[in-house]
């Protein structure tokens, strides 16, 4: 591969991290309004409570599928640099059933555990995103 083609495809590796990056801040901002909604709904706050804590959970989650998709293209241009990444997350369907229809105090506190969770996960998908396209950055 030629210098010219080769640099393009670190751009484009580069541009890749760079949406991956962004689909994955706005997954943790979501979540991290639902991590405040859960607080509220561990207090008490009731159907509406859960509802807004759910809206927020399922905007994260279609960010991080966004995400999920922004990393696989960005794996492939990875490869085309002879790098390669890997990551997944995952959310858990039991905790929006439970959430819903088990509202009560335990069911709170096991989907406030999965926000952090994934919020952790985020961050680390977040870390290594930038460590890969800083190192890309230096090619």
């Amino acid at each position: 591969m030629n210098t010219l083609a080769y640099r393009r495809e670190i751009d484009e590796a580069v541009d890749a991290a760079n949406y991956a990056i962004k689909c994955l801040r706005k997954a943790h901002d979501e979540l991290k309004g639902a991590k405040n909604w859960g607080i509220v709904d561990i207090l008490g706050g009731g159907m509406l409570t859960t509802f807004l804590k759910r809206n927020k959970m399922n905007n994260a989650e279609s960010d991080i599928a966004e995400a999920k998709r922004a990393m696989q293209v960005f794996q492939k241009e990875l490869y085309d640099v002879d790098t390669r990444f890997q990551l997944d997350l995952n959310t858990s369907d039991f905790l929006t059933f439970a959430d819903y229809f088990f509202d009560g105090v335990v069911a709170d506190f096991l989907v406030q555990s999965q926000i952090k969770k994934t919020q952790r996960e985020i961050l680390l998908a977040i870390k290594k995103i930038e460590e890969l396209r800083n190192q890309l950055l230096v090619l």
